[in-house]
């Protein structure tokens, strides 16, 4: 039986893998077969050389996107989180507060960042901001449904303890929002990324500033260099699995001693 399970778990992680060859194949041979030239169609093997043969650019502008993503995505957590802890003493403070940032969240940063751009003049900053508002509300929302989901019976069992509202906050409330908090965080880290390379896109060609991967990607189309493009785009999605992975393992690193749905993780 383990010998099956263990069979099954290796299998579960070899099928992406086997996707991934199969569809990178399957492009290869597409552009070999219709003998596709690189600026229409590059094959996989001709952006794996321009990563290489690239890769002093690239390597500096993904540092400056992941920059401004982990900028953004510890402001967006601290910001979240002490809003959530206000919200969650003060029905009135949420009432006031939160339905901007609902409207911060349903509005397209696409419609923002311009306006950004006209009163922040650095490009960093106006990157940092934009960036920090797409990965804002996920930790909010999750934060908030964390501290709203402690067990009254324990609530209880804190007052009759004469446990104050402070105390009860950090011995209570902020345990039982902690895998909230996670969860929404790894949903921020992919949004952040995205922020930041949205805002990237805007403050070049408004400002010209940004020296990231989206500016990459904007450069090489300029000059019609495809691979490149393609290269780019692919260090981003690389590093948003990245980010998302690396989240994930911190998240099962803070709950496996004593959380239910991490040990549940470990065990299957």
């Amino acid at each position: 039986m383990s010998a099956r399970l263990a069979s099954a778990r290796l299998a579960a992680r070899l099928a992406p893998a086997v996707v991934a060859v199969l569809v990178l194949a399957g492009w290869e041979e597409l552009v070999r077969l219709n003998n596709l030239p690189p600026y229409i169609l590059p094959a996989p093997s001709v952006i794996a050389a321009s990563l290489w043969n690239d890769r002093a650019i690239l390597s500096l502008s993904l540092l400056v996107t992941l920059k401004t993503t982990f900028a953004a995505l510890g402001t967006a957590a601290v910001a979240s989180l002490v809003l959530a802890v206000l919200f969650r003493q003060s029905r009135w403070i949420e009432r006031s507060l939160y339905p901007y940032a609902v409207i911060l969240q349903v509005t397209p940063i696409v419609a923002i960042a311009p306006l950004i751009l006209i009163y922040v003049e650095d490009p960093f900053a106006v990157m940092l901001v934009c960036a920090t508002i797409v990965a804002f509300f996920p930790i909010l929302a999750n934060t908030m449904l964390g501290l709203r989901a402690v067990d009254p019976g324990l609530e209880d069992l804190f007052r009759l303890q004469g446990a104050g509202r402070w105390r009860t906050l950090w011995l209570l409330q902020l345990p039982s929002a902690l895998p909230y908090f996670l969860a929404g965080l790894r949903i921020a880290g992919g949004l952040a990324l995205i922020g930041a390379v949205v805002a990237e896109f805007v403050s070049s060609t408004t400002a010209g500033g940004a020296t990231g991967l989206a500016w990459r990607i904007i450069e090489a189309g300029q000059r019609l260099n495809v691979p490149r493009m393609f290269a780019a785009l692919a260090l981003i999605a690389a590093t948003g699995i990245a980010i998302f992975l690396m989240l994930t393992a911190l998240s099962h690193l803070v709950l496996r001693r004593w959380h239910d749905s991490a040990r549940g993780q470990g065990e299957e």
